[in-house]
């Protein structure tokens, strides 16, 4: 809990506040990278819900992609729950350096949300998987700001708060826009240590940020 002052010794008494990490995955990196993202929120004060995008694939393609069964647990994310959230850190894979389509396709539905203003003012984040290093860790960041900026909310990235985003020991994801893994062009790579660690960051870093404006 911490205590806000505005002018006049106006104070407010802001409590934890209520995060969505809301994640498409298909081969599962990107929800584990969220559960580390949620880790990190909870232990900056905040309180958090994991939910996913729903799925624009048929069940048969899902199959013939070698696709594991949807993490039931999630629950699937639509404009109501983006409305109810005080922040929300969006978890997106790369298809061709952009967010793939089924993260798309939630905030294309988000019209209402849109002309009522539903999502003016919250802090977002966004961390990505891209197979390979230069395959999007950047711009699937920097084009999905283009959401965020339509919908007047506040994008927080990480910066290099995080001294281990600089680490050259090891090949890993991450920049300033966000936490980020690699999959490896086969997908047969997992998060490793250091990219968790940056992901615990950035849910911790985040859940600091959002206390200083919702109130």
């Amino acid at each position: 809990r911490t205590w806000l002052c505005a002018r006049m010794c106006a104070c407010v008494w802001v409590d934890s506040c209520w995060f969505e990490i809301v994640y498409y995955s298909m081969y599962k990196h990107i929800e584990t990278m969220a559960a580390a993202v949620a880790k990190g929120v909870e232990a900056g004060g905040g309180k958090v819900t994991v939910m996913r995008a729903p799925e624009t694939l048929s069940a048969e393609v899902l199959k013939k992609l070698g696709a594991p069964p949807k993490n039931e647990e999630h629950k699937e994310c639509g404009s109501k729950d983006l409305a109810a959230a005080d922040a929300i850190i969006f978890g997106i894979p790369t298809r061709f350096g952009m967010a793939a389509a089924q993260m798309k396709a939630l905030l294309d539905r988000t019209g209402g949300l849109w002309m009522k203003g539903g999502l003016l003012g919250k802090p977002a984040g966004i961390f990505v998987s891209t197979g390979t290093l230069g395959g999007g860790q950047e711009t699937t960041a920097l084009t999905f700001i283009t959401q965020l900026t339509h919908h007047g909310m506040m994008f927080v990235p990480i910066g290099y708060g995080c001294q281990k985003l600089t680490d050259l020991t090891e090949v890993h994801g991450g920049s300033p826009y966000g936490a980020g893994t690699l999959a490896g062009g086969d997908g047969s790579r997992k998060p490793s240590k250091l990219e968790l660690e940056i992901a615990e960051y950035q849910g911790s870093y985040m859940a600091k940020v959002a206390k200083k404006y919702v109130a």
